[in-house]
């Protein structure tokens, strides 16, 4: 008998046993169909960062508090980045860079309009004319702060997606209106894009012009942070190098002092998130296999009931001329073939759903994790093979003499 020919005769064998063979597919099905999901929603992420990497520019980076310093060194209050210290580093950094300054004020505001109010959750943030450019945003609606709105303090206020989303019936209705922020009214001017869910990105705040913020809001317990953009990625190194130094004067640290700020470049922030996501896709591979490892042992555990099953009939087809190599590859091709067509029927199955997340939730494009679709097939053949040899050999070294009087 050629291959085909026993193929052919393990898909028969397959439809003689339909029920058993569909629910050993589904076993099969289901495991695939969980990992091409997790695994496409990883890639959606992934793609998700990078996005952002661009936007934020290969040229940025961000000056802000020292997370890690020891209380006994002064704590936060020696780490924070004061409203003068900014305002020092900006006027004197002479480095030919776009700069902007910025903090959050709370994290927990209410906001009210005339539609609803919202739940304590929504973050108050302050910023200047081109913080929203700096930090990757986008206006989708109205416009972004002006100069003389930044010099007076204006009760301007441009909203996260987000949280209009929340507050309003209709995001046409957002740009315009009023709002009041903790007892302040201000006067809504712009609406921004959304970012989605992912890479650490909040749609859920208000932004105001700092200098507002300085006369309505406390300064002295916040923190700043400063983002600057290189005029090209070639010259970061040497604009870093500047803002260490400048920060530093104002920061009044002598030689030997370690620095009590960080400066976290938007690559390196990229590549933190992108190894933390490698992490989950190492850790979830490993689950993975070890749940098809166990459906594959659920496999070779019907395999060898269909044996004792079919004992008369392996009696019947060696009594009639069968080879002992014949009932060996049937078993075992069919072993092969149920797990090949619930690993495609998974990939198909977890390319849709997983899709339907990475565009629906997380806000991204349609991903195909080819990679993986590959590996999962090429796996659940592995797995086939492993869970058939054994029901196959035993199958083929039955006496038909004894198979024929099995009852």
């Amino acid at each position: 008998m050629n291959f085909s020919e026993y193929i052919k005769l393990a898909i028969s064998a397959l439809r003689s046993n339909r029920l058993r063979s569909t629910l050993t597919l589904l076993i099969i099905s289901f495991g695939i169909m969980a990992l091409i999901i997790i695994f496409t929603c990883i890639d959606a992420i992934r793609g998700n960062i990078t996005e952002n990497f661009i936007e934020l520019g290969a040229g940025a980076f961000t000056i802000q508090k020292e997370e890690g310093i020891s209380r006994r060194r002064g704590g936060d209050k020696l780490t924070k980045l004061s409203f003068a210290e900014a305002e020092a580093f900006k006027s004197k950094f002479s480095f030919p860079a776009k700069i902007s300054m910025n903090t959050r004020l709370n994290s927990n505001a209410i906001i009210k309009t005339r539609f609803s109010e919202s739940n304590p959750n929504v973050g108050l943030e302050a910023g200047d004319l081109n913080y929203i450019d700096l930090a990757g945003k986008n206006i989708a609606e109205g416009r972004n702060f002006t100069e003389i709105e930044i010099q007076n303090g204006s009760n301007v206020a441009v909203l996260g997606y987000d949280a209009a989303a929340k507050l309003y019936p209709a995001i046409d209705s957002v740009v315009g209106s009023k709002i009041v922020v903790e007892g302040k009214k201000y006067s809504v001017i712009g609406l921004l894009e959304s970012k989605g869910a992912s890479a650490g990105k909040n749609d859920n705040f208000v932004l105001i012009p700092y200098t507002n913020g300085r006369k309505e809001y406390d300064f002295s317990n916040v923190s700043f942070n400063i983002i600057i953009e290189a005029p090209d990625p070639d010259r970061l190194e040497k604009a870093i190098a500047e803002a260490e130094g400048v920060m530093r004067n104002v920061k009044k640290l002598g030689a030997l002092d370690e620095n009590n700020f960080s400066i976290v470049r938007s690559d390196k922030l990229a590549n933190t998130y992108l190894e933390q996501i490698s992490f989950i896709e190492v850790a979830t591979g490993v689950i993975g296999f070890l749940t098809l490892l166990g459906a594959g042992v659920g496999l070779m555990n019907i395999m060898l009931v269909s044996v004792n099953e079919r004992t008369r009939e392996i009696g019947l087809s060696k009594s009639l001329g069968a080879t002992s190599r014949t009932i060996f590859m049937q078993f075992l091709l069919e072993a092969i073939t149920i797990c090949v067509l619930g690993g495609v029927v998974g990939v198909i199955l977890g390319l849709i759903l997983g899709n339907l997340i990475a565009v629906f939730v997380l806000e991204s494009r349609f991903t195909l994790a080819v990679t993986w679709v590959i590996g999962g097939i090429l796996f659940c053949t592995l797995i086939g093979l492993m869970a058939g040899l054994f029901p196959a050999y035993r199958a083929s070294k039955l006496n038909p003499v004894d198979a024929l009087r099995y009852e």
